[in-house]
C-alpha cells in the first residue's frame, strides 16, 4: 500500500515510529494550541476536539494533509493525561493497578485550514495488579514520563498490562488502521493504493 506524504501535527516520537514502520512519508509541524481539558469535558471529547485543533493548526501553516491525534486515558470518566512530575505519574499508577480504563485517541485531518476526517479509536486495557515497588520502579525509570496516563504500552510498560481489548497502536497513540480509512476516504484513494 503506498500512502501520500502528510504532515504530522505532533512531536510524538512513538506517532513518528508507527507513520515510519507502515511506510508513511511525514513532515513533523508542532502544534501551537492550549491543550488543556475544558470543564466538565469527557475523556473521549477531549482527545478528539485537541486532535481537531492540532490538525487545523498545522493546517494553517503547512501544506499538504495534516494529521492530527490526541491520546487520553479514561478512568471512570476522568481523563488522566501527561503526568505534571513523578509524583502525579506515581498517583495514575496507583489508579489504574489492578483494573481496567480506557485509552482514547482522537485522529483528525485537515488542509488549508478546512477539516476533512475525524474519528476516534477506544481500546480498553487491563493492568495487572502492581506493587508499590513496582510502580515506583516504572516511574523512576522515566518511562512514563509525557505519556498519557503515565505509561506506554511498549517496553517496560508491557510488563504493567495484563490484557487489552482493541487496537494496540491505538494504546501506543496512533491507530494506524483507522488513519488509513481515514486518508483513504479523505483522499479518495483507490482500494489504499495510493493517489
Amino acid at each position: 500500500m503506498r500512502f501520500p506524504k502528510i504532515v504530522l501535527a505532533s512531536e510524538s516520537p512513538r506517532r513518528r515510529e508507527i507513520l515510519s514502520s507502515i511506510g508513511v512519508e511525514f513532515d513533523v509541524v508542532p502544534p501551537e494550541i492550549d491543550e488543556t481539558p475544558l470543564p466538565g469535558e469527557a475523556p473521549h471529547a477531549t482527545a478528539l476536539r485537541l486532535a481537531r485543533l492540532k490538525a487545523l493548526d498545522v493546517s494553517r501553516r503547512a501544506s499538504g494533509v495534516c494529521v492530527g491525534a490526541d491520546t487520553v486515558v479514561d478512568v471512570d470518566g476522568h481523563a488522566f493525561g501527561k503526568p505534571k512530575d513523578r509524583c502525579e505519574a506515581l498517583s495514575m499508577l496507583r489508579a489504574l493497578s489492578g483494573r481496567e480504563h480506557l485509552v482514547h485517541t482522537g485522529i483528525a485531518l485537515a488542509s488549508g485550514g478546512n477539516a476533512l476526517e475525524s474519528g476516534l479509536e477506544t481500546t480498553k486495557v487491563a493492568f495487572g495488579i502492581l506493587t508499590e515497588g513496582e510502580m515506583r520502579d516504572f516511574t523512576e525509570s522515566g518511562d512514563g514520563d509525557d505519556k498519557a496516563g503515565a505509561y506506554a504500552i511498549q517496553g517496560r510498560g508491557a510488563l504493567l498490562v495484563e490484557r487489552i481489548d482493541g487496537c494496540y497502536y491505538n494504546v501506543v497513540g496512533l491507530p494506524a488502521f483507522r488513519l488509513h480509512a481515514m486518508l483513504k476516504k479523505a483522499l479518495k484513494m483507490p482500494n489504499g493504493r495510493g493517489v
